[in-house]
């Protein structure tokens, strides 16, 4: 007797987090779209929300002034699936929630490798204003259909990879970045030398990069001098910025 599939768990937004002490007022969302798999349709494991939470806890520090909340988002399952693109459709679901739950305001889709993928796909929904994908994993099939960019037109979109990721090919990331800028002008890309998949080598350089990506795209806050020359120069100067150590200084200074 053939055994039927059991449906998959709902998806859900994690706890909000904010910074004790500011506002209740929420004016803006960064949602946190953890790591995945090509293909399982297993429950994700605590783990990859746990790997987000620092992040997290640094962008509400940033933006706490701002009424900035950050929720990291729980998937249905690990896998993107092939054309199911469950972690897509995830975090498409992510952020209608939170327009439910806190009305008309922006909101930035941040993710890591798949979701990575995730939060550029999910990337033309309606309240999303900003997309920041940190080392995605992307098909590098040459017969696959090229993922789509041209949903991205009027967001601000920051891709972040390390030059030594063997799980994400960075030429991949390159790619796309190219492909996107063509119809998008407001599209960047930093390379993090040396770094790997995690990014941990320079991870305090890539949060201070993503906290005032994420303040300047969803509050209007002047970007930092790296990240304005980025968006405003032409491929490739603008797709193979490098990010280098310090940075994180520069940044918050």
């Amino acid at each position: 007797m053939a055994q039927r599939a059991l449906p998959l768990p709902a998806a859900r937004l994690g706890r909000a987090v904010r910074t004790a002490g500011e506002s209740t007022t929420v004016s803006g969302v960064v949602l946190l779209l953890p790591d995945g798999e090509p293909y399982s349709h297993r429950r994700p494991s605590p783990f990859t929300y746990a790997l987000q939470l620092p992040l997290a806890r640094s962008l509400a520090r940033a933006g706490g002034t701002d009424g900035l909340a950050a929720h990291v988002v729980h998937y249905r399952c690990r896998g993107w699936n092939t054309t199911e693109a469950h972690l897509a459709a995830d975090a498409e679901w992510a952020v209608d929630e939170v327009v439910r739950r806190y009305g008309d305001i922006p909101v930035c889709l941040a993710g890591h490798g798949m979701g990575g993928r995730a939060a550029l796909r999910a990337g033309g929904h309606p309240a999303v204003t900003s997309v920041l994908s940190m080392a995605p994993w992307l098909p590098g099939d040459p017969d696959a259909e090229p993922e789509p960019v041209k949903h991205l037109v009027g967001r601000q979109v920051l891709l972040v990879h390390g030059t030594n990721d063997a799980r994400s090919d960075p030429e991949l990331s390159f790619r796309l970045a190219e492909r996107a800028k063509k119809s998008n002008r407001d599209t960047c890309r930093f390379e993090v030398h040396s770094d790997g998949h995690a990014l941990r080598q320079h991870h305090t350089e890539v949060a201070a990069l993503a906290a005032d990506f994420v303040r300047g795209s969803l509050f209007g806050r002047g970007y930092a001098r790296p990240v304005a020359d980025a968006l405003a120069a032409p491929p490739p100067l603008g797709l193979r910025m490098p990010l280098a150590a310090g940075f994180g200084k520069s940044l918050r200074g």
